[in-house]
């Protein structure tokens, strides 16, 4: 599948979210539609001081199985960063951590060519997340992501510097997820690389 057919799916329900941006909640989880075998659900911030527009919960083919991704869009042409920072202030190796209901998860943060990935696990080369953190967002009710994107001044310790806030129980966000885990199933063809990744 190409890229751009990949992201199609996207590029639809993003869409539908813009529509709806004027209103004084975020639009909720939507799904990709007019399929029984939905491959996205996408849901808007509900509060972010970075330049994420969209949140994607992604069933991606890795070789012989399929994953599910984090992916993050941006609202701009990137890089990911704390809104009217300028690039020249990120750090080499920027980190982040997800907090559902307040418990901390560890993840990787990781850049494709059009996003940006947040994974706990692996599947061979391709980042997931891990069945305990699928199962954590099916249950939560609040989705924090804390970034630590800035460099720090000399003799400052690392901090976050970046946070964005998702609502999983409301707006059907626990169908939505759990249609995104009934898309992860064995299959069979090849996966899809990332142009660079960074933990």
């Amino acid at each position: 599948m190409t890229a751009n057919r990949r992201l199609l799916p996207f590029i639809l329900l993003l869409a539908s979210l813009t529509l709806s941006s004027a209103r004084a909640e975020p639009a909720g989880w939507l799904i990709e539609p007019a399929t029984s075998d939905p491959r996205y659900a996408v849901a808007e911030p509900a509060q972010t001081s970075v330049s994420i527009g969209a949140i994607v919960l992604a069933c991606e083919q890795a070789d012989v199985v399929r994953v599910l991704q984090m992916q993050l869009y941006l609202t701009d042409d990137g890089p990911l960063r704390p809104k009217a920072a300028p690039a020249g202030l990120l750090k080499d190796e920027p980190r982040a951590e997800l907090l559902i209901d307040g418990r901390v998860f560890p993840v990787s943060l990781m850049f494709a060519d059009t996003y940006a990935i947040l994974a706990d696990d692996r599947d061979g080369l391709f980042p997931k997340l891990s069945q305990q953190l699928m199962a954590a967002l099916q249950t939560g009710e609040t989705l924090t992501l804390h970034f630590d994107l800035l460099a720090e001044p000399p003799g400052r310790p690392a901090a976050f510097d970046g946070e964005a806030v998702v609502s999983l129980a409301g707006g059907g966000g626990g169908q939505a997820i759990a249609a995104m885990r009934h898309c992860v199933s064995p299959i069979g063809s090849s996966g899809i690389g990332l142009a660079q990744v960074r933990h």
